[in-house]
């Protein structure tokens, strides 16, 4: 008996101990939450609540004429706090089901009762920052502020937007690697890169609370600091001549099955570049721009190269153009190893002058030349070639400029081939861009202008900064030598150069081919059976008062064609011709003949029978119709008057569009399913696949125009 009354009065001991315990621990949270809580509230607020930064709206890339290259465009997200302080439980579930429905209607993307669904297991969990839909556009945006719950206001309906920029390129061949690109967390190149300061602007700064998961929200709709957006850049792109240049080089190096490729255009007095295309064949088979060749492939660039070493030996007086030299045929020892020319196989050029030599792009003439007036003091001949503004980065400001390099006598690799090869444009390196911007200075009487990107900066439309042209070297070379370089590549562009494929009857044309066979990375040269070529041109226009420079670049050619003249060649014409057409001012004034006899019925293309109807009727000329009301007619010019006849046009055939215009024969070409490519301007004048043969869907057909 005594033992129990011991063990119930331990048990009341005990019980007793827990009934203290339990009352301290409620009195000390009594005091906590009624007594301390504000103070640890503060506390709690400064560990979740922290100061981040406000990302700026990025500024806009522009074209010359004021197309975007590329712009930064607001996307938004919409989240709800489950828990806003007006929502109550009788208001969500009275207006969840009408909420879901408009969003399934506003975006397609869920059922209504999948929104439903999700949104009735967030809010039994109380989230705080629950992701409804994420990345849409403005204007779907503001549709859903009106929406059942949400149109009641983010304390009442929960909604919260957050707003975030991405950057868009609306056209990604259009010059897309000069421009570059802006993704966070990696390297920013191009015109992006080099500008980012500027295009960058200035962060704001916002109170952001975390959430559980990791997820931080605003604490308010008001910023501490609200951000500074960036500035615009205005580029010296022009849409048009980079379309062509662009459009021009792919069909190039889809025709010759070429690696890669690169076109550049250059303005004369200024450095501006008006267009800059680089193309590389990829996996899928498509040429698309991936790395910026003109910028960064320094190699060797053949027999572009010549036109400098020449230009050396005329400033330091050891040559004129006169000079003759005996090229045999077309082949030549240097120690050891052979020079060719490439009409060695048709018994070579013989004794012939340093202009005929360069003409013919003579190998065994310019490396006999050179090595002839520089053997004994070959760093003369390297000294004047730096002394031309060659060998340095022309120190532009996209980065990723590749480095030249002439070798110097110095060099452990020098050798006594070294001066002939390195005279025809091996054993040297250079980019692209240094080739243009060398040929740039002939074309610009020896003033070398930096290679310009950017014209203007504006911030909201007002200008901040005007760019203007550069001069890197006021004078390469004397006026007598550049003059006599100015014949030299004006002996290219004729019927006994090797680019009598440019000339033209409106405007004229100097420059340089170019063709290079390309060191392969395991067997240098030798190796026969990986033999690749680089085919080039460069040269400006009009000749005789030079307004822009142009360079195109063809690698990794296989073909039995790789000369510059027949791969390159046409790529420039193209170009030029498509600046020619819109540049008005350069054509030359028309001069009639007081002998000759006026013509007054114009002749007339082929066409939409509708529409040349109507322009004969204004312009007051007799028409002999013979076209039984067709659609499209065949026109021909006669004495005094012009006749239409029928065109037919069969079903699912390729149609006749042959002396028609290109608007003409583009759409009956599309319409018959065919995918069209262009060449030239004015009539066309011939097409791939001939009239009446099956014109199957999405079948390549090319036109010229001339």
């Amino acid at each position: 008996m005594a033992e129990r009354k011991i063990l119930i009065s331990k048990a009341y001991v005990v019980f007793l101990g827990f009934c203290i315990l339990s009352l301290f621990i409620v009195g000390k949270i009594a005091m906590i939450q009624l007594v301390d809580g504000a103070k640890w509230q503060k506390k709690v607020d400064r560990i979740t609540t922290e100061l981040h930064e406000i990302t700026p709206t990025r500024g806009n890339i522009f074209a010359e004429n004021g197309t975007i290259l590329a712009t930064s465009i607001p996307i938004y997200d919409l989240r709800m706090d489950m828990r806003a302080s007006k929502l109550t439980k009788e208001m969500f579930h009275a207006h969840i089901d009408a909420l879901a429905g408009a969003l399934n209607r506003l975006f397609g993307d869920k059922s209504a009762s999948e929104y439903e669904r999700n949104m009735r297991e967030a809010f039994a969990k109380g989230s705080r920052y629950y992701l409804v839909k994420g990345g849409i556009e403005f204007d779907q945006m503001q549709l859903a502020k009106d929406l059942p719950l949400w149109v009641e206001g983010r304390f009442t309906g929960g909604l919260i937007i957050e707003k975030t920029i991405i950057r868009k390129v609306p056209y990604p061949n259009l010059a897309s690697r000069t421009v570059g690109y802006d993704k966070e967390g990696t390297q920013r190149v191009g015109l992006e890169g080099a500008y980012n300061d500027v295009l960058g602007g200035t962060p704001g700064k916002r109170y952001e609370k975390r959430l559980a998961g990791g997820v931080w929200m605003p604490v308010n709709s008001s910023n501490l600091v609200d951000p500074e957006d960036g500035c615009d850049l205005y580029t010296t792109i022009d849409v048009g001549i980079q379309d062509v240049a662009t459009n021009a080089l792919k069909k190039q190096l889809m025709k010759r099955n070429a690696q890669y490729g690169c076109a550049v255009v250059m303005e004369v007095k200024t450095g501006r570049i008006k267009a800059i295309a680089n193309l590389t064949l990829t996996k899928d088979s498509t040429y698309r721009e991936v790395y910026n060749y003109a910028l960064g492939e320094a190699s060797e660039p053949g027999s572009t190269f010549k036109l400098a070493s020449l230009m050396a030996a005329l400033e330091d007086g050891l040559l004129s153009l006169d000079d003759s030299v005996d090229t045999g045929n077309g082949a030549y020892k240097f120690y050891d190893r052979m020079m060719y020319d490439s009409e060695r196989d048709k018994g070579g050029y013989g004794r012939i002058s340093a202009l005929t030599g360069f003409q013919k792009s003579s190998n065994v003439a310019v490396s006999r030349l050179i090595d002839d007036r520089y053997k004994k003091n070959p760093r003369a001949f390297t000294d004047r070639l730096y002394k031309m503004g060659l060998g340095k980065p022309l120190g532009i400001d996209i980065g990723g400029e590749g480095t030249p390099m002439i070798k110097d006598p110095s060099d452990p690799t020098w050798s006594g081939i070294t001066l002939p090869w390195m005279s025809i444009g091996y054993e040297t390196k250079m980019t692209p861009l240094q080739t243009l911007t060398f040929y740039n200075a002939v074309a610009n009487d020896g003033e070398m202008v930096k290679p310009q990107f950017v014209k203007e900066i504006r911030r909201n439309g007002k200008l901040v900064k005007k760019i203007k042209p550069e001069v890197l070297h006021h004078s390469i070379a004397s006026r007598e030598t550049i003059r006599q370089a100015k014949i030299l590549l004006e002996s290219v562009v004729t019927e006994e150069g090797t680019a009598s494929n440019l000339i033209s009857k409106s405007y004229t044309v100097a420059g340089k081919t170019g063709t290079a066979l390309m060191a392969n990375n395991k067997h240098g040269y030798k190796s026969e059976s990986n033999k690749k070529y680089q085919a080039s041109f460069v040269g400006y226009f009009p000749a005789e008062a030079p307004e822009y420079t142009c360079i195109v670049m063809v690698y990794g050619l296989k073909s039995f064609v790789y000369y510059g003249g027949a791969v390159a060649g046409p790529v420039f014409r193209e170009i030029a011709d498509k600046i020619f057409v819109d540049r008005l001012d350069l054509h030359k004034p028309v001069v009639e003949d007081p002998n000759s006899v006026a013509i007054h019925v114009p002749v007339s293309k082929s066409g939409y029978a509708p529409d040349l109807k109507y322009i004969f009727d204004e312009l007051n000329i007799s028409l002999t119709d013979h076209s039984d009301e067709a659609d499209w007619v065949s026109t021909r010019t006669l004495t005094d008057e012009v006749g239409i006849e029928v065109r037919s046009i069969p079903a699912g055939k390729v149609p006749n569009v042959i002396g028609m215009g290109l608007r003409d024969g583009i759409y009956l070409l599309e319409a018959a399913g065919l995918r069209v490519q262009v060449s030239g301007v004015g009539m066309i004048t011939k097409q791939s696949i001939p009239p009446g043969a099956p014109a199957s869907e999405g079948r390549i057909i090319l036109i010229d125009l001339s």
